[in-house]
């Protein structure tokens, strides 16, 4: 409001308390501000509205404004727009041609106006695609993480749930007592899972609270998010894939790095690579918070995870 203002009465006023037609010039005085206040809300019409009365009110000497109003409206609207403009530098050929027109203006006065419309509206589009752009990125940035957030989830939770159901059906003589509680267990990650998923909806930008893992070993919130993914990502492979076997997490500080390693004592990979997705998923946040991850076959038998934090 306070750049509203500014150019209203300096660029506005002044032109309209001067001329005959002072009702005239105080009404599009008033529409220009108008347009200026409504800009977030409705950037297009603001943008007409507004560059409409400044052409009006200069063809009638009514406004001395060099297109400051238009351009203070189109910053929003370029914003807003910047997923339909490729490459933000299309705005310079824009800003060239328009210096080369404004240059045959006979009126130096005029031509002045001219020349400072042309860079205030080219500088407007410029910086409001760019940042539309930046914002954009940050929100397909916050996408991938809830996505990966919510592969995840599914993936722990549907891991488990098979490695319990393949147990309880691979013996013959289950009990009755056996499948009622292997169902409860299933039961049970399956609600846990969905709590985790509508949580994740609900908090898509704000920051997650502190992680359990964070509050026992006394770690930043940012390292002790990271390092409770990666505990149970490990656990939930040595659920899938070493069902039964033992396992060991260790979290500890080292040359003030946090050091992560969960290793199990099972048969190991029978081929090493990148990895499923979760450990993919695993190197990425690893790679975001800084730091590094390895995995394989540990020399004494079973698999180990071993990360390095920040």
């Amino acid at each position: 409001m306070l750049v509203a203002a500014f150019v209203v009465v300096v660029f506005w006023l002044p032109p309209a308390l001067r001329s005959d037609s002072r009702a005239a010039g105080l009404l599009l005085a008033g529409v220009a501000a108008a347009a200026m206040a409504l800009r977030r809300r409705h950037p297009s019409q603001a943008t007409l509205v507004a560059g409409a009365v400044t052409l009006l009110g200069t063809v009638f000497q009514l406004t001395e404004d060099p297109m400051l109003a238009t351009a203070w409206c189109l910053y929003p609207l370029a914003v807003h727009q910047a997923s339909r403009v490729r490459h933000p530098a299309v705005w310079l050929p824009i800003l060239v041609a328009g210096v080369a027109v404004v240059s045959a203006v006979p009126s130096h006065g005029l031509g002045q106006r001219a020349l400072v419309s042309v860079i205030a509206l080219t500088a407007a589009g410029l910086l409001g695609t760019v940042v539309g752009r930046q914002i954009e990125a940050e929100r397909a940035q916050v996408q991938l993480a809830v996505a990966r957030d919510v592969h995840d989830v599914v993936g722990r939770a549907l891991g488990t749930i098979t490695a319990e159901a393949g147990v309880v059906a691979a013996l013959p003589d289950a009990e009755e007592k056996e499948l009622r509680e292997t169902l409860a267990g299933i039961e049970t990650h399956a609600r846990g899972a969905l709590g985790q998923i509508q949580t994740l909806v609900r908090t898509l930008r704000a920051p997650r609270p502190a992680t359990p893992l964070s509050a026992r070993v006394a770690l930043p919130a940012g390292t002790g998010t990271t390092a409770y993914w990666i505990v149970q990502e490990a656990l939930t492979n040595v659920v899938r894939h070493a069902p039964g076997a033992a396992c060991q997490v260790d979290v500890h500080d080292e040359n003030g790095s946090t050091v992560i390693v969960v290793r199990d004592h099972g048969p190991g990979a029978t081929r090493l690579g990148d990895g499923g997705f979760g450990l993919r998923g695993m190197r990425e946040r690893v790679e975001l918070a800084g730091g590094t991850v390895s995995w394989g076959n540990h020399p004494d038998g079973g698999f180990e995870v071993r990360a390095r934090l920040p």
